[in-house]
């Protein structure tokens, strides 16, 4: 076991610093403490180059395992004992360790306790949002610290052609001009590094099969996916759109609605999609009303939907719903009278609410996006409102209330 031990150190050695990146934002406060580091998301969103970017501006960086490896399948928690003797027998003694997808480990987190215990510094990746929550609450409460990674913003996507928005050259109106066009880009193709790379759409075959077979029925012990796949259909066509659990169980076909709230559950692990509740002050409403799911990313749901082209508008919703996700927001939806696709929550507080609609051209498609931003704004005693369009921009008065529209590239990149 030594052995094996020592060669895969040494390989993934050799791969994971031979290898460049896009700087990803991550808070400074998490390097310098000694809390236990979680960084998690989906899959192929950038862990394991973020990981390797904070190891690259440490002393220490060679205690590092990526557990996602067919070599390490009957690693079991009484080998980390030996893995700890293979590091200091082939680097000496250091006190920073680095382990990527580590959730593939049964009982990980006494040994990482243990390190920690001992003053330890220890980085971890992981993909799974409720196994990484169930352990961490178990055996380290109090001791962790969680960064959650999407795939690229519009600034990173923008980072990755070298493109700096803040360049005095960007103000003009040939600046805006190709501002623009990327953002065109960025909303088809979305954020998944290796994608925005290289447009290959097996690769997102790749990533959604992975997601499917290894994170979903595999680690849940599902058989027979063709239910599942059909949910995931459904759900990607109808994105933004407020859903029921009977009402989905009876379209697909499935025998009752504990069974897909199992399955949207166990999507949810993986960070694939998100259900978003109907606020209400009544937690035991907001579960039984309808929801709206959002997907990962805009990429995705081309790929597992059907879309007709003038539904750019869900498709904005969803982009929208993923950068207030990357700014660690709460998020809820209103329905009252109107309806409101965004209400922002703060501990107790209500913050803001927006409405994201790729046209407000034609009159009733105004009058019903603006009432339902009013009615929200009313409801919750909010003087301002936000409306994210595809180009328009606009602020105006109207019932003693501010609306500020604007073009989603720009909200974006404030």
């Amino acid at each position: 076991m030594k052995d094996l031990l020592k060669t895969i150190i040494a390989d993934q050695r050799k791969l994971s610093w031979n290898r460049s990146f896009l700087i990803r934002h991550f808070p400074e406060s998490l390097v310098g403490n000694q809390e236990i580091v979680i960084i998690s998301g989906i899959r192929r969103c950038g862990k394991s180059t973020l990981l390797h970017q904070i190891r690259s501006a440490f002393s220490e960086q060679d205690f590092f395992l990526n557990f996602d490896d067919e070599r390490l399948m009957n690693f079991q928690v009484g080998d980390f004992q030996l893995l700890h003797e293979t590091f200091l027998e082939l680097f000496g003694k250091q006190s920073t360790f680095w382990f990527d997808e580590i959730q593939n480990v049964q009982g990980w987190e006494r040994y990482v306790r243990r390190l920690h215990e001992n003053g330890c510094k220890v980085f971890i990746t992981g993909s799974n949002a409720t196994m990484l929550s169930r352990e961490l609450g178990t055996h380290l409460t109090g001791r962790f610290a969680r960064h959650e990674l999407y795939p690229f913003s519009f600034r990173e996507f923008l980072s990755f052609y070298n493109i700096n928005p803040s360049e005095p050259g960007f103000i003009s109106t040939e600046g805006k001009g190709e501002l623009r066009t990327f953002y065109n880009d960025y909303f088809n193709t979305g954020g998944f590094p290796q994608y925005v790379s290289n447009r290959d759409d097996n690769y997102l075959r790749s990533l959604y099969e992975s997601i499917l077979y290894r994170d979903v029925m595999a680690r849940n012990n599902l058989t027979g996916g063709k239910e599942l796949k059909e949910l995931i259909y459904l759900l990607a066509s109808n994105v933004a759109r407020p859903f029921s659990n009977n009402r989905l169980a009876s379209v697909v076909g499935l025998k009752n609605a504990t069974t897909v709230k199992n399955y949207l559950d166990f999507l949810q692990d993986t960070y694939l999609l998100f259900a978003v509740n109907k606020f209400d002050y009544s937690a035991r409403k907001q579960l039984q009303n309808p929801r709206k799911i959002y997907f990962i990313d805009n990429a995705i749901i081309r790929k597992l939907g059907f879309l007709f082209s003038e539904e750019k508008g869900r498709l904005l919703e969803n982009l929208v719903f993923m950068e207030l996700m990357r700014q660690g927001k709460e998020i809820f939806y209103f329905k009252g009278k109107n309806e409101c696709d965004f209400v922002i929550r703060d501990g107790i507080n209500i913050t803001g609410v927006i409405q994201a609609c790729h046209s407000l051209n034609g009159f009733e498609t105004r009058e019903r996006e603006i009432n339902g931003l009013l009615e929200a704004m009313s409801f919750f005693n909010l003087e301002d409102g936000l409306v994210l369009t595809d180009d328009t921009e606009e602020n105006f008065e109207q019932t003693g209330k501010h609306i500020k529209i604007m073009p989603v590239w720009k909200w974006l990149l404030k």
